[in-house]
């Protein structure tokens, strides 16, 4: 069978919730969506069942999976409802939503429920992406209230730039949401992986860990103590040697300056390693430092095996995690953590506990 694999710690996405919940105080709710960022939504919830206070998803049908699967624990669909008769089963499966814009608050205010909903009122404290902006915040408040069909609404909003401590923007936006939430009864969530992590300000009622539960530092510094959840992982399964002036892999990107041993190595783009990165990204082979040369290709993509003279076919290969920080990918391959999770595919995922 092709090597290439993710492995994933569900120790260390313990040890990433509890250090998340610890830090913040309060609640928590574990963001899973998106296959919990590639690692296994369902799996990744119920490692996490004993002590999750509850689940985050992006939508109905992420969280229908999650109950089917067993999960018993509040799960809140964050983009809320997309049609009306979704709402017969949010409460058919005792769901918690978001309600982020005024279509949604129509629905619950027109629709006959058979039991009354836990509604998160989002407020739009600067992002501008979705929620309710100062008084009408208020306004929402009251005719969820007025509808009869709510049993408790926590007040929530989502930062902008909580990953750039050195701006003031996350303050500014936790003060206009503490003026549009004044006197208004609930609960409150105000803190991301980034605030929970870097703004003590907005810890408040209940925290909503994405990033930071799967191990990807989302602060500068990376010096929070999360430990890495997913090891990309393939072997060489080949060797070459090329000489000076010869060009490898498409384009003809690398040429070698010196004699240079190449390994061919099973992991491509289609298996979710980003074609962007340039010669000299970082991977570790049987546990030492090397680094990509050639660009990456659908299905293989090459290493220097020139200082490793141990190296050879078999010999394993970290493309990210606990000896290559995925930070250090993202970076060289000018994007973030949180798309290179997302993006694994093809790949078998084994767990390791």
């Amino acid at each position: 069978m092709r090597p290439a694999r993710a492995l994933i710690d569900l120790a260390a996405l313990r040890h990433n919730y509890r250090l998340a919940r610890t830090r913040h105080g309060g609640r928590a709710l574990a963001v899973v969506k998106a296959n919990a960022y590639g690692h296994g939504a369902l799996r990744c919830a119920q490692t996490l069942a004993a002590e999750a206070d509850g689940f985050a998803v992006a939508c109905l049908e992420e969280a229908l999976a999650l109950r089917a699967g067993g999960i018993a624990q509040p799960i809140l669909l964050l983009e809320g409802v997309f049609e009306v008769t979704e709402l017969e089963q949010v409460v058919q499966h005792d769901l918690w939503l978001v309600v982020h814009h005024e279509a949604q608050l129509r629905m619950i205010e027109t629709t006959a429920l058979a039991a009354r909903l836990h509604v998160w009122l989002k407020v739009n404290s600067g992002m501008n992406r979705a929620g309710f902006v100062d008084a009408a915040v208020a306004a929402a408040w009251l005719r969820l209230q007025a509808s009869g069909k709510v049993a408790a609404i926590t007040l929530m909003t989502h930062f902008a730039q909580a990953d750039e401590p050195q701006l003031s923007t996350t303050l500014e936006q936790i003060e206009r949401f503490d003026r549009a939430a004044h006197g208004l009864s609930g609960a409150h969530s105000l803190a991301n992986s980034a605030a929970i992590l870097g703004w003590p300000q907005a810890h408040r009622d209940w925290a909503r860990p994405g990033i930071l539960l799967y191990g990807a530092d989302p602060m500068p510094g990376e010096n929070n103590g999360l430990q890495p959840v997913m090891s990309l992982l393939s072997s060489v399964m080949a060797v070459r040697d090329i000489a000076p002036g010869e060009a490898l892999g498409y384009g003809a990107r690398y040429v070698a300056t010196r004699r240079t041993r190449v390994g061919l190595v099973a992991m491509g783009y289609a298996d979710g390693y980003p074609r962007a990165v340039p010669d000299g990204t970082p991977v570790a082979i049987d546990g030492q430092a090397s680094r990509i040369i050639g660009r990456v290709s659908m299905d293989m993509l090459t290493v220097d095996l020139s200082a490793l003279p141990d190296a050879g076919i078999g010999s394993q290969v970290e493309l990210w995690g606990r000896e290559v920080a995925i930070n250090r990918v993202a970076a060289a391959a000018g994007t973030i953590a949180y798309e290179l999770l997302c993006n694994v595919k093809r790949v078998s995922l084994s767990y390791l506990d």
